[in-house]
């Protein structure tokens, strides 16, 4: 027996009493804090010198979760605490575990603590292996040999070397021990294949060994060569022809398709095509047998994933062999799990694997040449197959003639089955089902629009054509009533392709839109397959632009209209007439009177909907010249503003109900806003043709208007009441939000009721004084852009003075509000979002009004400066990083400027240092890891723009015991990383430095892991 005197000796109550506390950490149905508080103090134990001791004394124990907490103890000791073990002891360490193995075995202790024991073991090899030379070599046929010498069955050996690919595979070493470990591997393969080969051949092998060494290859895959898998994969085919080992020779199969040295494609004559053979005549048999039974059993499952895995391997093979009966058989067969009977997610949960394989095959259909009268005269075959005539396979071989990427029968029963497979149940049937059955069905519909997409790619308009035939069909029957499911189905799949239709004259869609199709529609009752309708025409709201009979527009609008009335469908029928009066507000405006009418109904529909009644009315209203414009924007907007001055008077008596109906009145101001706003982005104002610059001076004129000015003075007046009584209600801040951002513009996109940013930012500020918050802070961002708009006509553009002095006044009022607030304790560790707005605030006034800064009262600048610093040393990254590009364009655009550049100096001169020293030690390890690019770009910021006072800062900071924080950082590597950095100019070599210094700094020089966490 191997002496373990090197480990240290535990007194026996000690590991009773360790004992007694694993098994009450792990009582069931214990309290769940008692559970948590035990299981620390296991930890807090695991973590002592001392717990080496516990390993073998745990493993000897008869309690079955006490011996795997022994083995869990081995392999955590061994993973975080190797460099407080003696090293002198490593060797004898591996025969301890060996022979602790070999006791499990012989006395048939639980398999768990056994495969616990081999991760302890490998994870010693992890750390015995790596190195010139090897401490552990050939370590994998040592344990083999150990096993086997105590009487270890095949499957306690196949175990053992599925976990050591396991852990090898996923182990956290640098490249170089990595490699080390891979060629330990690959030393052994002759062995595991010896081994799995012996499982699979020999008769007396037991399910268990068969199953521990499916397991075991599967693991390996990725190790083995082309040349060790082509000697397996027969075998394996082999093994598909037992019920038995059907599932594990599969499981093994898709991993090499999909994970091994023949993947992508490879291995043609030694994978693919005896694949293809088995398919013919096993596949089909289980194919047959599940159609036959309806039910998909295990075995059927694991095909319908190789099929899968086979077609996703060689999607190529089978775009370019489409015309031989092998490749049919194996699309067949696929197809039959797409087409299996019954609902997905109820009756199957098969269908739903498939659908890639025809956006695969679509898309290589597309690179193949099919002109060879072998692949039309395969694609004949497949149409009489599924069409069951000889003409239909001469139409498909006459039609492929002219399409070099021909699939269209396979592609013509593909979307029949899934509008079957995407037809709902009836409602009795439907009611029975559980809601997460429902959801999932749901999701399946939506995947299935995608590969309905890709469908339409082969089959174009010849996809739709069937489609709207049918649903004609369905109408002309006897009893209409009863197939609304069907017809929902063929609406759904409709809608789904529409992004793929070409924007033209379709005779199919005119079918659809027509009063053969929608006319008839119901307009009362069957929701569902009204609700799918509105959708398709909010879908296809675009092809109503193309030129067809303007009846269509006008027939589909009249539909969308009657829906409003009812809750079930408002919302669907609101975001349909949004998007056709969007995109066909030029066709409309002629028709500008009956939105009067529709405007009249306004009371009548539900008040969450009125926002997007009042956008659709506005969009088309944007259509008519300026000058006509002004009567309807007033008839629709007067009220608006007329209802949100009463409200606000009278808030005082009941003050939710009238908060409700302001965000109300300030959603539908908003959605008008929105509806006005041009669809072109022509930037008209900036062109110098007549006729643009005609249309400009005609929208000024009508902004003059007194009605137009009156409307525009009244939205400010409720913006401001509105600010003043609700300024600390999220819900009311999301609304004015939503009303400022959609009712200001830049010049370019200037409307009848779009505000001028300056006087609605100093009513932002006064909002902010009274609560503070991310809202406020992003509205003042958005709003000094726009006092600042980009000009086509001079590269040298300035602000005007005008928006400097209206920045000069806000910036004041936003830096004490918020620098009190930000100053409390914790409330920049509570409130991330509006540190991140703050600066993101700040950063927008550096950008285009960086010289305003210098002229706020004594202290501010010098307050923001502090405030800044603090927010590098947060620990939220969203904060640290918005402070830091807020530094980044406030050094850049003040000290490289001739006017700015002495007050910019002496900024830097006064707060330099402070940010420097952020900067160093978050590079350290003070920061998050993911703010590393962010603190690179401050750091090239400061040493580009501030080089003379940074050479004498950085070695300073570095090497001071007060100023930097402690790193495991040498003063080689402070040395080196501040000569780099003072020395280059180049951000990919900084960014490399501070890289390798934070490896340094926080100790993980070797790691995997840490050159993974501090890539920046």
């Amino acid at each position: 027996m191997t002496q373990a005197s090197f480990l240290p000796v535990l007194l026996p109550t000690d590991v009773q009493q360790a004992a007694f506390l694993i098994q009450s950490a792990y009582i069931p149905g214990q309290n769940v804090e008692e559970s948590r508080r035990l299981q620390q103090q296991l930890f807090e134990m695991q973590k002592r010198p001392e717990a080496w001791g516990l390993i073998l004394p745990l493993l000897d124990q008869l309690d079955p979760s006490v011996q795997f907490f022994g083995a869990h103890t081995a392999q955590v000791k061994i993973a975080r605490d190797w460099e407080s073990f003696p090293q002198e002891h490593a060797l004898q360490l591996t025969f301890v575990l060996l022979e602790a193995c070999s006791r499990i075995i012989l006395t048939g202790k639980s398999t768990i603590t056994l495969r616990k024991l081999f991760v302890a073991v490998t994870s010693l090899a992890l750390k015995l292996v790596p190195g010139r030379p090897p401490r552990w070599p050939d370590w994998i046929l040592t344990v083999i040999t150990s096993l086997s010498g105590s009487g270890a069955r095949p499957e306690h050996v196949l175990e053992f070397l599925e976990i050591a690919a396991e852990e090898v595979g996923s182990s956290d070493l640098v490249s170089t021990s990595k490699a080390q470990m891979q060629q330990s591997l690959i030393d052994a393969i002759p062995v595991v294949t010896q081994a799995v080969k012996s499982a699979f051949m020999q008769h007396n092998s037991t399910e268990s060994e068969r199953a521990a060494a499916f397991k075991c290859l599967e693991a390996w895959i990725t190790h083995l060569t082309a040349n060790d898998l082509t000697s397996l994969i027969p075998i394996l085919i082999q093994l598909l022809s037992n019920e038995l080992t059907f599932v594990g020779a599969s499981e093994v199969l898709q991993e090499i398709l999909s994970s091994s040295s023949l993947a992508d494609g490879a291995g043609t004559k030694t994978l693919t095509e005896p694949l293809f053979v088995f398919l013919e005549s096993g596949g089909a048999v289980i194919v047959q047998q599940t159609l036959s039974t309806g039910e998909v059993d295990e075995v059927s499952h694991s095909l319908c994933k190789l099929l899968v895995a086979l077609g996703e391997h060689s999607i190529n093979y089978v775009a370019m062999h489409l015309s031989t009966p092998r490749v049919q058989t194996f699309v067949h067969l696929l197809f039959a799990y797409t087409a299996l009977p019954g609902y997905f997610g109820v009756d199957e949960e098969e269908s739903e694997m498939t659908l890639s394989f025809w956006y695969l095959l679509q898309e290589a259909l597309w690179s193949v040449d099919y002109g060879d009268s072998e692949a039309e005269a395969a694609l004949a075959d497949w149409a009489e197959s599924v069409q069951g005539t000889g003409e239909s396979g001469q139409k498909v071989k006459e039609s492929s003639r002219s399409d070099p990427g021909a699939a269209t029968p396979i592609y013509a029963e593909l979307v029949q089955v899934l509008k079957r497979k995407v037809t709902w149940p009836e409602r009795a049937e439907l009611a029975t089902w559980a809601r997460d059955q429902v959801d999932k069905f749901q999701v399946y519909r939506r995947d299935v629009g995608d590969t309905l997409i890709n469908a339409y790619y082969i089959l174009r308009s010849g996809m739709l054509k069937p489609y709207v035939e049918e649903f004609v069909l369905l109408l002309n029957s006897p009893q209409p009533n009863d197939c609304w499911e069907n017809a929902e189905a063929i609406l759904h799949c409709i809608m789904s392709v529409q992004e793929a239709v070409e924007l033209a004259q379709s005779p199919h869609l005119e079918r659809l839109f027509g009063p053969e199709v929608l006319g008839r529609l119901p307009t009362s009752g069957n929701d569902r397959v009204r609700q799918t309708a509105l959708s398709l025409i909010g879908a296809y709201a675009t092809w109503f632009t193309v030129p067809v009979d303007n009846r269509f527009l006008l027939s589909t609008l009249n539909y969308v209209v009657q829906a409003l009335d009812e809750p079930a469908l408002c919302l669907s029928a609101a975001n349909a007439l949004r998007e056709l009066c969007d995109a066909n507000r030029t066709n409309l405006a002629n028709h500008i009177a009956d939105f009067g009418q529709l405007h009249a109904r306004l009371p009548m529909i539900p008040d969450s909907e009125k926002a997007k009644i009042v956008q659709s009315i506005a969009s088309v209203i944007q259509a008519l010249p300026p000058a006509l414009e002004v009567e309807p924007v007033d008839a629709i907007v007067n009220p608006v503003v007329t209802k949100l001055a009463e409200v606000l008077s009278t808030a005082g008596q009941l003050p939710e109900e009238a908060r409700a109906t302001a965000i109300q009145q300030l959603q539908t101001l908003a959605g008008c806003a929105k509806g006005l706003t041009r669809t072109s982005d022509i930037l008209f104002a900036f062109d110098e043709d007549e006729t643009v610059q005609l249309e400009v001076e005609k929208l000024e004129r009508a902004r003059e208007d007194p009605r137009m000015l009156r409307l525009r003075e009244l939205i400010v007046h409720g913006v401001q009441g509105t600010m003043a009584l609700w300024s600390s209600d999220a819900m009311t801040a999301d609304a004015l939000n939503g009303l400022i951002v959609a009712i200001t513009a830049l010049p370019t996109d200037m409307t009848l009721l779009s505000l001028p940013p300056g006087p609605l930012l100093r009513t932002v500020c006064d909002a902010m004084q009274r609560h503070p918050n991310a809202v406020w802070l992003s509205l003042a961002t958005m709003l000094i852009h726009q006092l600042d708009p980009p000009s086509l006509t001079s590269l040298l553009a300035v602000p005007s003075n005008e928006a400097k002095e209206t920045v000069l006044n806000a910036l004041p009022l936003i830096l004490d509000t918020c620098l009190r607030f930000m100053q409390q304790e914790g409330a920049m560790e509570a409130n991330p979002d509006i540190v991140q707005a703050f600066f993101g605030c700040m950063e927008m006034v550096a950008q285009h009004f960086a010289g305003l800064f210098f002229q706020l009262p004594d202290g501010a600048i010098e307050a923001l400066m502090q405030c800044s610093v603090q927010a590098l040393s947060l620990q939220e990254r969203y904060s640290l990083v918005s402070a830091c590009k807020f530094l980044v364009y406030l050094i850049n655009r003040t000290v490289p400027v001739e006017t700015l550049e002495e007050r910019g100096r002496q900024l830097a001169h006064v707060h330099g240092r402070s940010v420097l020293r952020a900067v160093l030690c978050g590079i350290a390890g003070g920061a998050p890891t993911s703010t590393a690019q962010n603190l690179v770009d401050l750091l090239m910021a400061m040493v580009t723009r501030c080089l003379e006072e940074c050479r004498l800062w950085v070695p300073q900071i570095l090497f001071s015991e007060t100023e930097f924080i402690p790193t495991k950082a040498s003063t080689a590597d402070k040395e080196k990383f501040a000569k780099t950095v003072l020395a280059s100019r180049s951000t990919k070599r900084t960014r490399e430095a501070a890289q390798q210094f934070a490896l340094n700094a926080k100790g993980l020089e070797g790691s995997s892991f840490g050159y993974a966490s501090v890539t920046m």
